[in-house]
């Protein structure tokens, strides 16, 4: 998992920088995006792909990634997805997780800052950088932001189940589950589903 910081530290980028999101397939809530810097490598709980961590072990890996790392979360809400679309929220949440955390950043680190994507997305960003297919598997830094940003919007749907307490959201956290499905045909979307989600949902 450290195959790629490895390299990068060779080529003088010591201050490397993972980045992922969750929330790109669910029919409701936002878009979570996390940018994380490893000050440590060294962890007691196991830091993977959020989706191969079971809920408690991904929590517990969220607090000591906290305590181990600079990082900054970025959230894109339901209704600029359905302005911009999911792709372009996701990129805009991904950009802006990038941002806050190099602010944090003075200009001499800045010179040794390589950032990993998770995806195949482009971006146009001044710092240098590589999206990574399945990136959340193949890299300890990108692995831990994939943890905040799962854990971060799960918290967040777990606030909105207590608002809209017939959808389920802290079960399902918006993904399109037979169990979701359900509800929605039976008593139709909250404030918080995205529309434009919907309207695809309905000519499958």
């Amino acid at each position: 998992m450290l195959r790629y910081e490895r390299k990068l530290k060779e080529k003088g980028y010591d201050l490397v920088i993972g980045v992922d999101e969750a929330g790109r397939g669910p029919l409701a809530g936002p878009v979570v995006a996390a940018a994380v810097l490893l000050k440590d490598f060294c962890f007691s709980n196991r830091i993977d792909d959020s989706k191969k961590l079971s809920p408690i072990k991904r929590r517990n890996a969220f607090f000591e990634i906290k305590n181990k790392s600079l990082y900054a979360i970025a959230v894109v809400g339901h209704k600029q997805i359905d302005r911009i679309n999911i792709l372009q929220a996701t990129i805009l949440a991904m950009r802006r997780a990038i941002s806050r955390l190099a602010m944090e950043l003075g200009p001499s680190e800045l010179k040794r800052v390589f950032i990993l994507i998770d995806g195949n997305m482009r971006f146009k960003l001044a710092l240098p950088y590589q999206s990574i297919v399945k990136g959340d598997a193949k890299s300890l830094s990108i692995a831990a932001s994939s943890i905040l940003a799962k854990v971060y919007r799960d918290g967040l749907m777990e606030k909105y189940h207590k608002i809209y307490p017939d959808y389920g959201f802290d079960k399902h956290k918006g993904y399109p589950t037979a169990e979701h499905r359900m509800i929605l045909r039976r008593i139709g979307p909250s404030a918080i589903h995205r529309k434009s989600f919907l309207k695809c949902l309905e000519k499958t």
